[in-house]
């Protein structure tokens, strides 16, 4: 987690499965699909998606009730995700980190070692199309080197930008 004064990472609720080490409430929400397509109904999400099977979402009520005590909001989002965050936050400051390349990527995702052959190529797939959508964004960091990276991610966080910016919900 980034170390930003007054900075937060929403936690976003998930269909998936929990991974060894997780904990419901801190890593995710961890909810089951029907509860999960409920909350959609009730237009509890400020975004969400499905992501090879799962579903992924970020509450509302969440993100509002973070904002109003103040605090500067992250969230871990794909680019539709962020496209739909841009539509009801247009003043919000959108970064797109990047691996230095596809297979340091790839050679990342295999040294993790939680997924098979198949879940790697579907994701590496993915993160193709994921960072055709990078130009997106009002920031772009490479993530070659993690304190670098880290650093240069503090800054636009709490930067006079950042200030300027200040997330009301709709």
């Amino acid at each position: 987690m980034v170390e930003v004064a007054n900075t937060v990472l929403a936690v976003s609720h998930t269909t998936r499965r929990r991974r060894p080490g997780e904990t419901d409430g801190a890593d995710y929400f961890f909810v089951d699909r029907a509860r999960f397509e409920t909350m959609i109904a009730a237009g509890e999400f400020l975004e969400y998606a499905e992501v090879f099977g799962n579903l992924y979402g970020t509450s509302r009520g969440e993100v509002e009730r973070l904002s109003r005590a103040g605090r500067n909001v992250l969230l871990d989002i794909d680019w539709q995700g962020a496209r739909k965050v841009r539509e009801w936050i247009p003043q919000v400051q959108s970064i797109f980190i990047l691996p230095p390349s596809r297979s340091e990527l790839e050679r990342r995702l295999r040294v993790r070692g939680q997924d098979s052959d198949e879940v790697i190529s579907r994701r590496m797939q993915e993160a193709d199309d994921e960072m055709s959508h990078s130009d997106e964004y009002d920031h772009r960091i490479v993530n070659d080197d993690l304190d670098k990276t880290m650093d240069e991610l503090r800054a636009i966080i709490s930067g006079p930008v950042a200030d300027a910016r200040k997330v009301t919900m709709k």
